[in-house]
């Protein structure tokens, strides 16, 4: 692997986003190393949610100045493919863990199944996976779980958008899931195994999209680097409003002072407490602002080195 140094052409602006269809059996720290081999030394590199060891697909990568963004790249929808094995329970809720035997055929019908997975569906309290990334008294819940402590985590609200089974031949079920930030979906496998009285885990899982961002995008952790194409810093913002700021109030803006709407996006102004994303006037990102008190706030701005040339 060939690690690209300023001014050698490739990833030349060094500013953007990253999609990694990351392996199984790779942690997500050990994905964004190999592609921190693929940067200048110093480069700021970091993901945007980890992704289980056994789990496959979408981890985002941000680098440069779009680490800035990763707040807002971690709070969108995310889109998964995952096989449960019912009749089982793991001390991981994955295939990973040491896994017992709980329940034989024939299992729970595809009606009762239906049933249960609706019941999941909306915004509910959910309890993650004692082995998780989660931090207890400032350490890693599964680093103490493997030290032989006891941990017990507190339920946490979170948003299920969408259950669809695509495939059930016992003791395998195939869903697709549609949810928001923080969701366990090795929690689903778990409540739903306890909610049809047979146990449940995650036998395989595949994140296939992460907001805008889709594992048909993605490379190999280990890519050769002439290949790649950053993904522009305005792809996570897409969604978001846009307001236009002349030269002298973008200029303001990157000094931290608000600004009126008197020439930014022509006078309209956005509902208070709105979030929008500001353009100069050739349609470039200059960062993120907030409405407040009829003005636009910086929150996060772009210096001018930190885009494309």
């Amino acid at each position: 692997m060939t690690r690209v140094e300023p001014g050698s052409g490739s990833l030349m602006h060094m500013n953007g986003l990253l999609v990694i269809d990351k392996p199984g059996g790779m942690t997500s720290r050990d994905a964004v190393n190999r592609v921190q081999g693929l940067f200048p030394r110093k480069t700021k590199i970091g993901h945007t949610g980890t992704l289980d060891p056994l789990a496959t697909g979408v981890l985002v990568v941000c680098i440069g100045a779009a680490t800035r963004l990763a707040d807002y790249v971690q709070a969108m929808g995310k889109s998964y493919a995952s096989r449960f094995r019912l009749g089982a329970r793991s001390d991981t809720d994955d295939a990973d863990g040491v896994v017992s035997e709980v329940a034989t055929a024939p299992g729970p019908t595809r009606e009762q199944i239906d049933a249960a997975l609706a019941t999941f569906v909306g915004t509910i309290e959910q309890t993650p996976p004692a082995v998780s990334a989660l931090k207890v008294g400032g350490r890693r819940a599964h680093d103490l779980v493997r030290k032989g402590a006891h941990v017990a985590l507190a339920a946490r609200t979170v948003r299920i958008d969408a259950l669809r089974v695509t495939g059930y031949a016992w003791p395998f079920l195939d869903v697709e899931v549609e949810c928001g930030k923080g969701t366990y979906i090795r929690s689903i496998a778990r409540d739903l195994g306890h909610a049809l009285g047979c146990g449940g885990l995650v036998h395989t899982l595949r994140r296939t999209r992460v907001g805008p961002f889709t594992a048909e995008q993605g490379y190999a952790p280990d890519v050769d680097p002439s290949s790649v194409k950053l993904l522009p810093m305005e792809t996570v913002l897409a969604g978001m409003e846009q307001v236009r700021a002349d030269a002298a109030d973008a200029r303001r803006l990157r000094q931290g002072q608000w600004v009126s709407f008197t020439s930014a996006s022509g006078g309209r102004q956005p509902a208070e407490a709105t979030e929008v994303c500001v353009l100069d006037e050739k349609g470039e990102l200059i960062g993120i602002g907030a409405v407040e008190r009829g003005l636009i706030k910086p929150q996060i701005m772009f210096a001018t080195g930190d885009r494309p040339a």
